[in-house]
C-alpha cells in the first residue's frame, strides 16, 4: 500500500502540510493538469495529487493551460476560476468543446460561489471553494477518475466493436441499452425466430440489421418487407411470389420476398398489421419451411431466419381475436423489447453528438456542440417520437444554426414551450400517478444534478441506498 494525505491550502498561499496516511491503490496512472496563477496553490496541489499517484502537470494561467491541453493524454483539469489572460470559465468552455469527456473541477474563493455555480451550469463536474479541503479534493478526483475510467474502457469497447460487429449502429451506454446489445449478441447466432416489440422510432430496423450481421447468415441476404405498407391481398403476393395469370396485372412470374431470402434473414416490419388468413398461410411457412407462389402448384422449400417487429401489443391482440395466439409464439422464440428514448436519457449525449457529426457533415458546417439551455430542453423533452424524433430535431437545428455551437432558438418549433431542466422547474399533469410523479422527479433531479447520485440524494432529502433501490425499481419496471 501507498501513502496519502490530509492537507489544507489556503487563499493566503501558505505551503501546503502534508501528513501521510494509508490510501486506496489506484488502478490506472492518470494524468492531472492543474492551473493556478498562486505558484505556492499550484506546486502544492500537484505534490499532494502526486502523492496519491497521479502524474501531474501544471500551468500558471489559462492560456498556458489551454496550450498544454492541446497536447492531449490529460484525464482530469483542476483549474482556479479568477486567472489572469485566459480565465477558468473560458478554459472550461474550450475544453468541453474539445473533449466534453475530460472532468474539470474549478477552484473559487468565497466570494466567487455563484461564478462556480454557473461553471457547474457550463459543464465543470464540481467545485472547490478556497481554503481547500484536500481530503475533499482527493475524494472528487478518485470519483471523476472512475467515471473517466468507465469512459475510456467503454470507448475501447466502442472501437472493438465497431470493428467486428454492427451492434456500434446501437448507439448508447445506458443499462437499458447494454441489455439490448447483450440481447442480440447472444441471439443472433442461434436459428431461433425473434421479436423486436418497442415503440414507433425506437431503432427497431437496427436491430434487425444487427441480428443478421451478427449471424451465420450474414453473407446472405437480409430482405425487409413493411407489413403496414400493402394491403392484405398485395402482401400475399410480396411475400410469397406468383405464378404468371395468378390474377389481373400479374403478367409474368414473380418470386416472392420469402424466396429471395433463402439462407438469409426475413425481416417482416410491423408484423401486426397483417390479417388473419394472411397469419395462416404465414404459420405453415414457419412450421414447415415450405409454400407456393399465388396461382402455382410447386411447392418450394425455403432456409429462413425470421425476424420480426411490431410497436402494437400482440397479446392484447391475441385477446381481441385478431392475432392468432400460435403464430404469436411461433415469432415471439426470443423477444427483444428495445426501450423508448425517455426511458434512457442517459444515451442522449451520444446521441445528439452523433447526430451532430453526421449532419454537419452533410451539410458542410463545423459544429462543436449545443450550449447549455439547448442541452436542458433536449433532455427534458420526453420524445414521443423517440430516436427518428430526436434525429429529425437534430438535423433541423444543424441546418438552421448560424455559428459553432446550437442554441436554444436553433431548435424546432415543437421544442419552444419545452421548459428547459437547468431552470428547476419540474412539470408534473393533473391526474399522475404518485408514483409516476416521484419517478419524474427523481429522473429530473438526477439529471439537473449532472448524474451525481449523491447530490441528488441530498436535494430529495433521501439516503443513498434508497435513492439507488428507487432507481432499480424504475429500472425493473422498464
Amino acid at each position: 500500500m501507498g501513502q496519502s494525505y490530509s492537507a489544507s491550502v489556503s487563499t493566503l498561499a501558505r505551503p501546503i502540510r502534508i501528513q501521510t496516511r494509508e490510501r486506496h491503490r489506484v488502478y490506472m496512472r492518470f494524468t492531472l493538469l492543474v492551473v493556478d496563477d498562486e505558484k505556492n496553490i499550484r506546486e502544492g496541489l500537484a505534490e499532494a495529487l502526486r502523492l496519491d499517484g497521479h502524474a501531474v502537470v501544471t500551468a500558471p494561467d489559462g492560456v498556458e493551460g489551454w496550450e498544454r491541453f492541446q497536447q492531449g493524454d490529460i484525464d482530469l483539469v483542476i483549474t482556479d476560476l479568477k486567472m489572469a489572460r485566459l480565465s477558468g470559465e473560458e478554459l472550461l468552455k474550450r475544453i468541453n468543446t474539445q473533449s466534453p469527456g475530460v472532468p474539470v473541477i474549478v477552484l473559487t474563493g468565497h466570494g466567487t460561489v455563484e461564478n462556480a455555480v454557473d461553471a457547474m451550469r457550463n459543464g465543470a463536474y464540481d467545485f472547490l471553494t478556497k481554503p481547500l479541503d484536500l481530503d475533499r479534493l482527493s475524494l472528487l478526483v478518485k470519483r471523476a477518475l472512475s467515471i473517466r475510467e468507465l469512459t475510456l474502457r467503454h470507448r475501447r469497447l466502442e472501437e472493438e466493436l465497431s470493428r467486428q460487429t454492427p451492434v456500434k449502429a446501437m448507439i448508447g451506454n445506458s443499462p437499458a441499452m447494454r441489455a439490448v446489445c447483450d440481447m442480440i449478441a447472444r441471439a443472433a447466432p442461434s436459428r431461433a425466430s425473434v421479436l423486436i416489440t418497442g415503440e414507433s422510432g425506437v431503432g427497431k430496423e437496427i436491430v434487425a440489421n444487427a441480428l443478421h450481421e451478427l449471424s451465420p447468415r450474414k453473407d446472405g441476404p437480409l430482405v425487409k418487407v413493411n407489413c403496414a405498407a400493402f394491403a392484405s391481398s398485395l402482401l400475399e403476393s410480396e411475400l410469397f411470389g406468383h405464378e404468371k395469370g395468378a390474377f389481373t396485372g400479374a403478367f409474368s412470374r414473380r418470386r416472392g420476398r420469402f424466396e429471395l431470402a433463402h439462407e438469409g434473414t426475413l425481416f417482416l416490419d410491423e408484423i401486426g398489421e397483417i390479417d388473419q388468413n394472411l397469419q395462416v398461410k404465414l404459420l405453415r411457412v414457419l412450421q414447415e419451411k415450405k409454400f407456393e407462389r399465388l396461382g402455382g402448384e410447386e411447392t418450394i422449400e425455403v432456409d429462413v431466419r425470421i425476424v420480426a417487429a411490431t410497436n402494437k401489443d400482440l397479446k392484447t391482440g391475441i385477446e381481441q381475436g385478431t392475432f392468432r395466439e400460435d403464430l404469436y409464439y411461433r415469432l415471439n422464440v426470443v423477444n427483444i423489447m428495445v426501450p423508448p428514448l425517455r426511458e434512457r436519457k442517459d444515451d442522449l449525449p451520444l446521441l445528439i453528438r452523433e447526430f451532430i457529426e453526421q449532419f454537419a457533415q452533410e451539410n458542410g458546417k463545423l459544429i462543436a456542440g449545443v450550449d447549455e439551455k439547448a442541452r436542458a430542453i433536449l433532455f427534458h423533452y420526453d420524445w414521443p417520437g423517440n430516436i427518428r424524433e430526436l434525429k429529425n430535431c437534430i438535423e433541423s437545428a444543424v441546418v438552421m444554426c448560424r455559428s459553432p455551437i446550437i442554441t436554444k432558438t436553433d431548435l424546432p418549433p415543437s421544442l419552444s414551450g419545452v421548459e428547459a431542466a437547468d431552470e428547476g422547474i419540474i412539470k408534473i399533469p393533473l391526474g399522475t400517478s404518485l408514483e409516476k410523479a416521484e419517478e419524474k422527479i427523481i429522473r429530473e433531479t438526477l439529471h439537473f444534478q449532472k448524474g451525481n447520485k449523491s447530490r441528488t440524494a441530498d436535494v430529495l432529502g433521501i439516503g443513498r441506498k434508497t435513492l439507488d433501490r428507487k432507481l432499480a425499481n424504475d429500472k425493473d419496471k422498464g
